[in-house]
Parts: C-alpha cells; structure tokens; sequence
C-alpha cells in the first residue's frame, strides 16, 4: 500500500504541473488584461498610466517569463497580491474564506450522505413500489432542476412572501448584539436555504448511484446462498450487501473533496454568502489572475488529491483490492 501511494503521489506532481500551465496559458490568452478593465473604471485614465501598472504587474514581460515566475512563487507558497484596490495578500482573502466554505459544505456531504444511502438502500429493496417510484420522480426533478431557479424560487417563497427565512449572508445586522442561543438559531436560520438548494442535487444523483448498486449486490450468488442458510432478510441485506454495495459510493466520497474547499460559486454568489465560490466569481469578472490562479491550484491538488484518497479508502473497504495490489508491488 506504501509503494502505491508512492506512485501515485510521483505521477500526481507533473499532472498538477500540467494543469497549472494549461490554466495559466489560458487565461492569459483570454481578452482584455487586468489593466484595462482597472483603467476603464476611472474617467481620467491615461495609457502612460495603464502602462505603468502592466510593468507593475509583470504583465508586459513574454508569457514564458511569467509562467516561470508564477510556478516559482507557487513552489514558495507565495500568490502574490490582489490587483484589486485593497490590494491585500492572495493568501489572506482566501484564508479568511475557508472556514465559511468549509463548514458549509462539510454540513451539504453530511446531509447529502446521511440520507441518499438509506434512500437507496430502500428503493432497492423494496423496487417498483410506490416509495422508489416516489424517489425516481424526486431524482428526476433533483437533476432537472437548476440550482439558481431553485434558490431564487425558495428565496421568494419562505424570505419575501412568509418572511420564515434569511435569504443572504450568513448572520443578521443585530447579530453582535443577540445571546449566544439566539446567533445559533440566526446562523441555522440562514443556513438552511442554502444547504435545502446545494443538497437536492447530490442527493438526487447520489440516491440512485446507491440504488444501482444495491440492485446489483442483491442479485449475486452470494446473497442467495446467504438466504438458502436461513439467515433473516435484514441480515443478508445490511450485512452481505450493502458493504459491497457502498464501494461506489465511497469512490465518489473522495471526488468530492475538491467542493469541500472550492465551494459553490452559484450558491454563494445567489445567497450572498463570503466563502471560496463567491471568491472566484468576483475574481473572474475583475480579472483578479493572482487571485485565480491560487483558486485553481487549490482547486487541481484537490482534485488530484481526491482521486488518491478515493483509491485509497476503496481499498480499506474491498480486501480484494488490497491483495491485488499487494501481489502487484
């Protein structure tokens, strides 16, 4: 197992550094410079003075020079600064981002996973009933359903019309000044729009991964020979099947690890919420490259990184991988 993730992690480096010049080469190649776009919002501009901050930027070395100034910084940890006005470390925007987009997304997995695996576990056995052909219709509209529709739909309903819900931002005007139970009924109050959109989705297309699956563990031999010994129906099926069937949901328990931290830019930027998704989606329309550069490395290492811990946990969970691998180190 050492030797493989050895492996992994030695063919990891140069994809990552793929992608990162891939990335930077196009936005690069995209139009209009940071400049322009800074320039064009004072009246008064002058093109010495748009010159003036290209050189202030690097912007008027060759790309090649730049890349390789950027790739050395990366290695260092060191993003830069923002071309917005503030003018702040890349690090520090995005650092104090982290844990709103963090716990947000930690609370969506757990929500989504917590009820998308019964789900399918009992449209699976109870299949062509009335209850799976509820959750085939609900992951029909899950999928069909945009998240943005969907958030300004709930937004007018439960925060215009009956005023039941927040409809942005994380906590009230007047939070400094509630008790300490009333900010935690303020911030759950202002969560739960966001996390009913951002959960209906995955737990759509994650119900019916597990359902699929669950399907087809139940028509194994061994399952059948499990219930030939006489063994109750709840213990072939949560014992014999679903461990087996829960290896493909596991798989895809990795490969969201990337949205753990690159959070939602739809979410965010609908519900007004100051997280990582919000982050980018202003970068991108000021043209912020210090700042979208350092979202997109975070966001391939994640990935990168996701696809290694997926292998990984489907390995503890399948003994089979395990030997096969062994036997192939």
């Amino acid at each position: 197992m050492l030797a493989y993730l050895v492996r992994r992690v030695l063919i990891t480096i140069p994809l990552l550094l793929g992608i990162l010049c891939l990335s930077f080469l196009m936005l690069k190649l995209a139009p209009g410079e940071p400049t322009i776009i800074q320039q064009d919002l004072q009246a008064r501009a002058t093109g010495a003075q748009r010159e003036t901050l290209r050189q202030l930027y690097g912007l008027d070395k060759p790309i090649h020079v730049q890349l390789g100034r950027w790739l050395w910084r990366v290695v260092r940890l060191d993003f830069g600064r923002s071309y917005s006005p503030d003018g702040r470390p890349v690090l520090e925007k995005i650092t104090e981002r982290i844990p709103v987009t963090l716990g947000l997304n930690l609370l969506e997995t757990i929500i989504i996973f917590a009820l998308a695996v019964p789900l399918g576990i009992f449209s699976a056995t109870r299949q062509y009933s009335v209850f799976d052909k509820a959750t085939t219709v609900f992951v029909f509209v899950g999928f069909a359903t945009p998240d943005f529709w969907l958030a300004l739909l709930l937004m007018i309903v439960f925060g215009v019309q009956l005023g039941w819900l927040p409809i942005s931002g994380l906590r009230s005007l007047n939070f400094e000044y509630l008790s300490l139970a009333a900010q935690v009924r303020d911030i759950a109050a202002h969560l739960v729009l966001p996390l009913l959109v951002a959960s209906v989705g995955g737990l759509a297309g994650l119900s019916r991964y597990m359902r699929g699956s669950m399907l087809e563990v139940i028509r194994q031999d061994y399952m059948r020979t499990a219930r030939a010994k006489g063994l109750a129906e709840s213990v072939v099926v949560y014992k014999h099947g679903v461990r087996n069937a829960v290896l493909p949901v596991v798989t895809l328990l990795g490969l969201m690890l990337p949205g753990l931290l690159g959070g939602s830019v739809i979410i965010e930027t609908v519900f007004a919420i100051p997280g990582m998704g919000q982050l980018f989606y202003q970068s991108a329309f000021s043209r912020d490259e210090p700042v979208l550069m350092a979202l997109i490395v975070i966001g391939a290492s994640l990935s990168l990184l996701g696809n290694i811990v997926a292998d990984v946990s489907y390995a503890l969970v399948d003994p089979r991988i395990r030997v096969a691998k062994r036997r192939e180190v």
